[in-house]
């Protein structure tokens, strides 16, 4: 019956993945460690590799598209993957089972979870449908330097911190992604955001998540039923984007990540 559970959970989240474009680790993490009270470190572990695994078909298609734009994608991997490697040269000193490292995921991943509620529910206030095709103009005027940030430290510096706050969470590739490639890329057209911050998830989640299976915190039959619900629920999601009402499931997501965030920071 506890496999039924995970494998409905799995589907759970891949539907509303598929329909929000939400990261997967924000939603499957906190579901892992409140309503199954799996431990924070298999947790995180386990949703770094089912990210790495469900993204990477996302990936592939958006590639055979030509919708990726590698350059950005590099900038971004340039500040992570380092910054993933510190995190996870700190956790092996530290212990992943130790209390010192338990507290530390813990409030990191209430603090990540509070900021990808706060990405969330920026992107629900701020991008009207106006302000949308004001933004698709103006990007449509500057698509020949739309690869350019405003600095090139910038993509650089903040994949560092998305890289950190990924390698101790499993959080931040999704709703924080995005968020950070709107600010510093502003020219680049939303379908190749939304590539960017799923092809530079792949190697992301794929160097935390085998990091953190190589100090065994990952649960791999957890992971395999997972992603035997995932998998369909990210193909319905996919199927039904354009007949729900976005951002009423963005603005009750955000609600509930705050919700989660909270409650971990104060354990």
């Amino acid at each position: 019956m506890h496999d039924f559970a995970f494998v409905f959970a799995g589907f759970a989240v891949g539907l509303i993945v598929g329909l929000t474009g939400v990261g997967g680790g924000s939603l499957m993490t906190p579901v892992l460690i409140f309503f199954f009270g799996v431990k924070p470190h298999l947790a995180i572990g386990t949703d770094l590799l089912f990210a790495a695994f469900t993204k990477m078909g996302g990936t592939v298609s958006m590639a055979r598209q030509r919708l990726v734009p590698w350059r950005v994608v590099g900038l971004l991997c340039a500040g992570s993957i380092p910054a993933a490697l510190a995190a996870l040269w700190l956790l092996h000193r530290m212990g992943p089972a130790t209390a010192q490292a338990q507290n530390l995921m813990t409030s990191t991943l209430g603090i990540a979870l509070l900021l990808t509620a706060a990405a969330t529910a920026y992107k629900v206030l701020a991008f009207s449908p106006q302000r949308q095709a004001a933004e698709l103009a103006a990007r449509r005027a500057n698509a020949a330097n739309a690869a350019e940030p405003r600095h090139w430290s910038l993509p650089v510096l903040l994949g560092a911190v998305i890289g950190t706050l990924v390698t101790f969470t499993s959080v931040g590739a999704g709703a924080i992604g995005v968020t950070v490639l709107l600010l510093v890329f502003p020219h680049l057209p939303l379908p190749r955001i939304i590539a960017a911050d799923i092809a530079y998830a792949v190697p992301l989640t794929l160097v935390a998540g085998l990091g953190h299976a190589s100090l065994g915190s990952v649960d791999w039959p957890l992971l395999a039923q997972l992603l035997a619900g995932s998998l369909p629920g990210i193909w319905l999601g996919s199927r039904l984007v354009s007949r729900t009402p976005e951002r009423l499931i963005r603005s009750a997501l955000s609600l509930l990540l705050a919700w989660a965030g909270a409650k971990l920071v104060l354990i």
